[in-house]
């Protein structure tokens, strides 16, 4: 696994503070010089948001006038005589990117479980399917890579059945199974890997790779993750279960899982959920019907959007689901958000860009090793691992501990996003100026 040097990671960390501090300095130096001017353009942009959002979920006359109100909303935005007003919203913007860029370089040494060394695969197999992430298998021509390096590939042909051929590698003495391909085909092939004990090999060939990333691979070096069938790191993961089905990230239920459905979404993601969102969150929406019951055995009787995770994830965003500190808690992450279309989405949406979805008043997150969903509905839509598809009620989920062998290169990064940052701005100061310091690890 990778390491800066004690030395750059002191640099990182200096740049990061400082370009922290730079930006609170600048903010409060605008404040003091044009206060009226820069509360009026925080204003102005928070009524563009509101009134873009209030367009998005309605239809006919009621979008008109909201797109108008939020175009003469940064039109008035522009107007302002001053242009320091929204310069400092771009510097601003500059020096937080920098400072977070710089700390994950300084902090991102942590590594979450226990590993061990282990030598090369006796008989790798490595299943590849071409057409996953627009053809990124093809493209880094991952077959060739793998027989240069002594591991049998499968590229998956039209009719043929996943399971089955991973089935068959371990039938002929397969010891490494290996899986290129997006996030539905890594939790079938590792399920197979589990209840036959081999060790998996994740190759980041999808277009998300959430697993990948978690595992803490490069996903933009994909043939380097075939390295993993030689001298190589192993360690115990978590898998997570629905219905006797393996998942490896999660599975959502509601509004997102509702949008997912639709043939258009794996083509044209944001135009899809653009065009759902009337019929998702409009004021005449009727909510998803999912029964569940909370921590403290309250039922609930639904919920805009459900994530039900395989470990749990630290969330700024509900876009793109951010990334797990460590996939061998031993745990769910439960996920709720409820939105009062009248009075909350503007909320929701400030706590959205803000990435500080956890402090929106609708947002519920707790962990468990099981948990049931029901309803009224005789199916229920999910998106499972990004798969879409409709299940019969209950839906009961559970954490499978330890459950798989993972092998990932030694020289890979080795820690997720999540692992490398502390959980809070202080604890993210104290850990910097420990490394700073030279006391951190």
């Amino acid at each position: 696994m990778r390491f800066a040097p004690p030395a750059a990671r002191r640099g990182f960390a200096l740049v990061a503070l400082a370009t922290g501090a730079a930006s609170l300095v600048l903010t409060a130096t605008v404040l003091l010089r044009d206060p009226l001017e820069v509360i009026a353009a925080v204003l102005l942009v928070g009524c563009a948001i509101a009134a873009a959002w209030a367009a998005l979920v309605h239809r006919g006359r009621r979008r008109i006038a909201a797109a108008a109100i939020a175009v003469l909303a940064l039109a008035a935005t522009a107007a302002l005589p001053d242009l320091r007003a929204y310069l400092w919203f771009l510097v601003v913007a500059a020096l937080v990117a920098l400072s977070a860029g710089a700390t994950r370089a300084a902090l991102g040494q942590a590594s979450s479980s226990a590993v061990s060394r282990t030598g090369p695969a006796r008989h790798g197999v490595l299943l590849v399917n071409p057409r996953s992430g627009g053809g990124k298998a093809t493209w880094f021509g991952l077959a060739d890579k793998a027989r240069a390096l002594g591991v049998e590939p499968f590229e998956l042909r039209p009719g043929d059945d996943l399971r089955t051929l991973a089935e068959q590698a371990v039938a002929n003495g397969a010891d490494v199974l290996g899986m290129a391909g997006g996030d539905g085909s890594q939790a079938l092939v590792a399920d197979v890997a589990r209840q036959h004990g081999v060790a998996f090999v994740c190759v980041p060939a999808g277009t998300r790779n959430h697993f990948a990333l978690d595992l803490g691979l490069d996903r933009d070096d994909v043939p380097a993750a075939l390295a993993a069938f030689g001298d190589a790191v192993e360690r115990r993961v978590d898998l997570a279960e629905l219905n006797g089905r393996v998942f490896v990230n999660n599975v959502s239920l509601g509004v997102y899982a509702a949008a997912v459905q639709s043939p258009a979404y794996r083509d044209a993601k944001a135009a899809t959920v653009v065009r759902q969102l009337p019929d998702l969150l409009g004021p005449d929406a009727q909510r998803p019907d999912l029964r569940f019951a909370l921590p403290d055995g309250t039922r609930r009787e639904s919920a805009d959007l459900l994530l039900v995770s395989n470990d749990p994830y630290r969330l700024k965003h509900l876009s793109g689901f951010g990334t797990r500190e460590r996939l061998d808690a031993g745990t769910l992450g439960i996920v709720t958000v409820t939105v009062n279309r009248a009075a909350e989405v503007p909320a929701l949406i400030s706590a959205e860009i803000a990435g500080r979805i956890s402090r929106f008043s609708g947002y519920r997150s707790w962990s468990a090793p099981e948990f049931v969903v029901d309803s009224g509905r005789p199916l229920i839509e999910a998106s499972l691992d990004g798969e879409a598809m409709r299940l019969a009620p209950p839906l009961r989920f559970r954490i499978l501990p330890g459950a798989l062998r993972v092998r990932v290169p030694r020289d890979a990064p080795g820690t997720s996003p999540a692992a490398t940052l502390p959980s809070g701005t202080r604890a993210t100061v104290v850990a910097l100026l420990q490394v700073l310091g030279g006391r951190a690890s």
